[in-house]
């Protein structure tokens, strides 16, 4: 039975920390955003933390996190941003507490980790969403979508995609998140078990090459064979070669899913993009795919 967390109520307590990169601005406007829905934000000791790159080093974002995984009072841990970092604190973080009365994680990015490791390990629902640190740039329609998620208010998406979509329909627990990520934990506790799943991707700032690598490691460990459903979200920023590799980051992807019957949808709006929708990793969808036109929907429970 997958957990899920308890909806947020106005008046609930949140904290904001900082797992991987520091903060390189104030998220003071993205902290007004949360308490303007009536949140109370509690800000960890991370947010304003720096060691080189990171938001303060492994052993006080690990101690950050851990408080709050820990206080009663807190309904949702919401990263600040992502970055780095996580994978270097995972293991370090008990989740004793966390499992008896879960709570809301929210993130994308480098919270993959996190997202991915609370559903294959504690079998726990999370929010792949967007951060304080994006709210700057973010849709209203993208940060609407965070809110009704924290709020058991989210229903369905549709959209209309650009790129050429296998028509089908199916239902099933939706997993994901970024696929660097994704293939990073591979191996680990953190490994989701991808079988009968509706999987959705994202990456930023990669080569074609390394989008077809991290595909085809997926494919060679058997993670694509046995899915539901495919939803492909932004892949942007990708780097130039010398030489071009000659594929889209979607021809890239088809490539290694056209030998399935699956649904398999593009251009969906999540991923690092302002419109990046807010996705319940480990709810049950139902995805509708026609060629051009796209819907997944939210089950009630």
């Amino acid at each position: 039975m997958i957990k899920q967390p308890r909806y947020l109520k106005k008046g609930d307590k949140v904290a904001i920390v900082c797992p991987a990169k520091k903060l390189p601005k104030s998220i003071a406007s993205g902290i007004a955003i949360l308490e303007s829905w009536g949140l109370e934000v509690v800000k960890g000791q991370t947010v304003s933390a720096a060691y080189h790159q990171f938001a303060g080093d492994d052993a006080l974002r690990a101690a950050d996190i851990q408080g709050f995984l820990n206080d009663p009072e807190i309904k949702a841990i919401i990263a600040g941003r992502g970055g780095y970092g996580t994978v270097r604190i995972i293991d370090e973080l008990d989740f004793t507490m966390f499992n008896e009365d879960p709570k809301w994680i929210v993130g994308f990015s480098d919270i993959t980790v996190l997202l991915s490791h609370v559903y294959a390990a504690l079998n726990t629902q999370s929010i792949h969403a967007q951060m304080p640190y994006t709210f700057d740039d973010a849709t209203s329609a993208s940060l609407e979508s965070l809110r009704k998620a924290l709020f058991g208010e989210l229903n369905e998406y549709s959209y209309q995609s650009s790129f050429p979509n296998r028509p089908g329909q199916a239902e099933g627990v939706l997993i994901g998140g970024n696929l660097t990520l994704l293939v990073m934990v591979q191996g680990s506790p953190s490994e989701m078990d991808y079988t009968d799943k509706i999987l959705f991707l994202e990456d930023v700032g990669e080569y074609e090459f390394s989008i077809d690598r991290m595909m085809r490691m997926l494919k060679r460990s058997g993670k694509l064979a046995g899915l539901k459903g495919l939803i492909i979200g932004a892949f942007n920023e990708i780097k130039i070669e010398d030489i071009p590799f000659g594929s889209s980051p979607e021809q890239v992807i088809w490539e290694v899913v056209k030998e399935y019957d699956y649904p398999v949808c593009f251009n969906f709006p999540v991923g690092h993009i302002d419109n990046n929708m807010a996705m319940v990793v480990g709810k049950e969808v139902k995805l509708n795919v026609e060629e051009g036109n796209v819907g997944l929907t939210f089950t009630s429970a």
